[in-house]
C-alpha cells in the first residue's frame, strides 16, 4: 500500500498539466476499496492532488467506504483530510440479500455506520443498493428504498444485479446452488424504484442515480456531460475531450514506470463518430437528456440530421419526450435506454 500511495502522488505530479490548469471541482477515491487505507497514506495522496492542480474552494471529495471500515477514528481522519462526501456501498439492509451477493457485513452494520457517518457531519452521502435478484421480494425492495428515504440519504446509486462470467455468482447458479436472476424481476424493481423516489422527492436525473434537488453527483455528472478529467493509479482512465487513456493494470509494471518517470499508459484518440456516440449514450441516460444546438455545435449538420432521423419514431411511441430542442427519456424509455442510444449511433463513414 505504501508504495501505491507513493506512486500515486507521484503520478499527480507527472500528469499535472493534463488538465489545462483547469480548476478542479472533485476528487474521487474509488475504484476499490481506497478505505482500507490508512489516513497517513490518503492524505499523501491528498497532498499532492492539492499541491499539483487547483482545486475550487467547494471542491466535492469523495471516498469510496466499505461499511467494516467506518468508525469514529476514520470518519475523524477523513474530515480532517478534506473528504466532505462518503460513497458506501451498503447493497442491502437485508442479511439474507448480503448474503446472497457474498458480502461480509450485515444489514444492522450498514445502518449502524451511515449513522455513525451523519452523527460525524457527513451529510453529504451516498449508497448502492443492488435490485432484482431471487431472494428479494418486491416488498423488501421497498423496505431497503425506505431505509434510505427515513434516513434523508441525499443520493443512491441502484443498480441491477448482473451475473459476470466466471465469476462466483455464475458458478453457483450454473451448478443449481442458487436461483438464478430473471430480468422480469429487474424490471419490476426498476419500475418500483423510479415510482418510489419521485414519490420522496427525488429526482431520477440518470438511469441508475437520484438525488435530492441540487444533489448530483458532480464527479459522475461530469463523466455523463463529456468533461475532461484525469485518472491517477492503476487502471485509471482519463479523458481530455479528444482521446482516452489507460494505465497499466498491473501494480509492479505501474510502480516501475513511475519510479523511472513514465506514464504506463494506452491511449485512444476519438474520430467524430465515436465522440457522437458517446454523446448519445451517456446524454440520453440523464434527465437532461440531448440538444438538437449541441449535436449540431460539437459534431455538425449531418449528425444531427441522422439523430433526428432515429428518434422520431420513438417520440411517437412514447419512449421520448420533445422538450424544445432537448430530447429525454420517459419512464417507459428508461428500461429500453442502451438499445435506443445504440439504434442511433452513428458509423464511422459519416
Amino acid at each position: 500500500m505504501p508504495e501505491v500511495a507513493s506512486a500515486i502522488a507521484r503520478e499527480s505530479l507527472l500528469q499535472h498539466s493534463y488538465l489545462n490548469d483547469t480548476t478542479v471541482t472533485s476528487v474521487y477515491f474509488g475504484g476499490g476499496t481506497p478505505s482500507l487505507l490508512n489516513p497517513a497514506l490518503l492524505g499523501g495522496i491528498m497532498d499532492a492532488v492539492t499541491n499539483n492542480f487547483s482545486l475550487s474552494g467547494d471542491a466535492e471529495i469523495t471516498l469510496e467506504a466499505n461499511p467494516d471500515d467506518v468508525n469514529s477514528a476514520n470518519l475523524n481522519a477523513w474530515k480532517n483530510l478534506g473528504i466532505n462526501r462518503l460513497s458506501m456501498g451498503v447493497q442491502s439492509f437485508r442479511n439474507e440479500d448480503l448474503r446472497y451477493l457474498n458480502r461480509i457485513h450485515t444489514g444492522s452494520k450498514a445502518l449502524e455506520c451511515i449513522d455513525l457517518a451523519q452523527e460525524h457531519g457527513f451529510e453529504n452521502l451516498t449508497i448502492d443498493l443492488i435490485y432484482g435478484f431471487p431472494v428479494l421480494s418486491d416488498e423488501a425492495w421497498l423496505d431497503n428504498l425506505q431505509q434510505v428515504i427515513n434516513r434523508k440519504i441525499p443520493h443512491l446509486s441502484a443498480y441491477a444485479l448482473t451475473v459476470e462470467p466466471r465469476t462466483a455468482l455464475d458458478v453457483m447458479i450454473r451448478k443449481g446452488k442458487i436461483a438464478p436472476v430473471e430480468e422480469g424481476q429487474a424490471v419490476r424493481h426498476f419500475e418500483l424504484l423510479m415510482e418510489a423516489m419521485e414519490k420522496a422527492g427525488y429526482l431520477h436525473y440518470e438511469i441508475s442515480n437520484f438525488c435530492k434537488p441540487d444533489r448530483y453527483a458532480r464527479h459522475n455528472t461530469a463523466y455523463w456531460k463529456g468533461e475532461p478529467y484525469l485518472g491517477l493509479g492503476p487502471s485509471a482512465h482519463s479523458f481530455n475531450g479528444r482521446s482516452r487513456q489507460w494505465n497499466v493494470s498491473g501494480i509492479g509494471e505501474y510502480l516501475q514506470a513511475i519510479e523511472s518517470g513514465k506514464i504506463p499508459h494506452d491511449i485512444e484518440t476519438l474520430e467524430v463518430s465515436q465522440q457522437y456516440n458517446e454523446y448519445v449514450m451517456t446524454g440520453l441516460r440523464t434527465m437532461w437528456g440531448c440538444r438538437e444546438s449541441e449535436i449540431e455545435l460539437r459534431f455538425g449538420k449531418d449528425y444531427l440530421s441522422h439523430f433526428l432521423k432515429g428518434i422520431v419514431k420513438y417520440v411517437a411511441s412514447g419512449h421520448i419526450l420533445k422538450d424544445n430542442d432537448g430530447y429525454i427519456l420517459t419512464n417507459k424509455g428508461k428500461l429500453m435506454a442502451d438499445g435506443i442510444a445504440a439504434d442511433l449511433f452513428a458509423d464511422d463513414g459519416m
